[in-house]
């Protein structure tokens, strides 16, 4: 089966496409499939597919839509050919008004009157409208998925955007079929394949030879960099977040409705979270201790320290982790302190604020049951 039975078994519609229609079709395809296809959504292809699937897809469809003619230049072609001034002129009499005559002449006036309007855009104005328009089109249709039930979600944005962009490549499309071949718009791509190949491979001079090898080995080199900018990102700030939280009677979880005194024995439930930021696979330990303390100006002395607590997780990096934990003192006083220490690996023989990664703390007041 050679290249034209495989073209032949495509739907005749898609064999007419035009090619930056069809381009812009296999473009929308791929990137919905570096997005949502496991392994391929997880290479540099979804970040280069997505960008161009934003910021330029859907205004170039748009703009195809709207502009389905060729983009022509002013032109004025002369009617009559050179004069003698030695040949005397014959002036025609006019056509009395009213008559067959004037309007055969009228009409003969209209066809030979040079053409100075043009009715699409031309390529330049073609991409740069697409940009713009595209900046203004992915912003609206996500103000409307605002208000639907659906919100502003990967899933909904990416269906949305598709939607509207091969909506546009069909009208686009049809009213491109609906033109004669000299005014459709066409990308002249053989034309600018021939054009590179001959300065490329049939230069006129050895300065133009070394131009064009200059210019090709600065195209591979930004290529290069953009392309290793994308799949090696430089690398953020490595830091672990560490947090407490408190379940509402609505079952969420908020950073609110902390314990503020407790019997002996009562039991609270506290969930202590942890978010790796370290770019790489951390194990987290965490030591809760019940600490009486006392002040000394501005500092805070620990006077007696009870373990009340000890849990550890290993995290990938960017992964969270929530652990329930019971808060359960056994001592009674006032003023006391429900200290939370994070450490990166073990926790030391004596684990304390000073020598721990993270920490957080509650007051409580803990007294007798009543």
């Amino acid at each position: 089966m050679d290249r034209r039975d495989v073209w032949l078994l495509l739907p005749r519609p898609l064999r007419e496409l035009p090619a930056d229609l069809a381009a812009v079709v296999i473009l929308t395809i791929a990137t919905l499939t570096a997005v949502f296809v496991p392994v391929i959504n997880e290479t540099p292809l979804r970040v280069v597919f997505g960008l161009c699937f934003v910021l330029f897809l859907p205004g170039y469809a748009f703009i195809a839509a709207l502009f389905p003619e060729a983009g022509e230049s002013p032109t004025s072609e002369p009617n009559e050919g050179p004069t003698d001034s030695s040949t005397p002129s014959v002036e025609k009499p006019s056509a009395v008004p009213g008559t067959d005559a004037a309007a055969a002449e009228k009409e003969e006036a209209a066809t030979t009157a040079p053409s100075h309007s043009r009715e699409g855009i031309d390529g330049i104005e073609r991409v740069a409208l697409s940009f713009g328009l595209s900046i203004a089109i992915v912003p609206l249709i996500g103000l409307v998925l605002n208000f639907t039930p659906w919100g502003i979600r990967l899933i909904p944005i990416a269906v949305s955007v598709s939607l509207f962009t091969l909506i546009s490549v069909a009208v686009a499309a049809r009213r491109r079929h609906d033109l004669t071949p000299d005014g459709r718009f066409s990308v002249p791509y053989q034309t600018w394949i021939e054009t590179g190949r001959s300065e490329l491979f049939d230069p006129e001079s050895r300065t133009d030879a070394a131009l064009n090898v200059v210019l090709v080995m600065s195209i591979l080199l930004a290529v290069g960099s953009v392309g290793y900018a994308v799949a090696v990102p430089p690398q953020g700030e490595q830091f672990s977040e560490f947090y407490l939280l408190t379940e509402n009677p609505d079952g969420e979880l908020v950073a609110d409705g902390y314990p503020e005194e407790l019997e002996r024995g009562e039991r609270a439930e506290m969930i202590v979270g942890i978010e790796n930021n370290e770019y790489e696979p951390t194990n987290y330990t965490v030591v809760v201790q019940l600490q009486e303390v006392e002040q000394e100006g501005n500092e805070t002395r620990v006077i007696d320290r009870q373990e009340v607590d000890r849990f550890s997780t290993t995290l990938e990096h960017n992964a969270t982790h929530h652990e329930r934990h019971v808060l359960e003192p056994t001592r009674t006083g006032e003023e006391l302190r429900v200290q939370y220490l994070l450490y990166a690996g073990e926790a030391p023989e004596t684990p304390t604020r000073e020598n721990s990664y993270r920490d957080l703390h509650l007051w409580i007041d803990v007294v007798e049951e009543r």
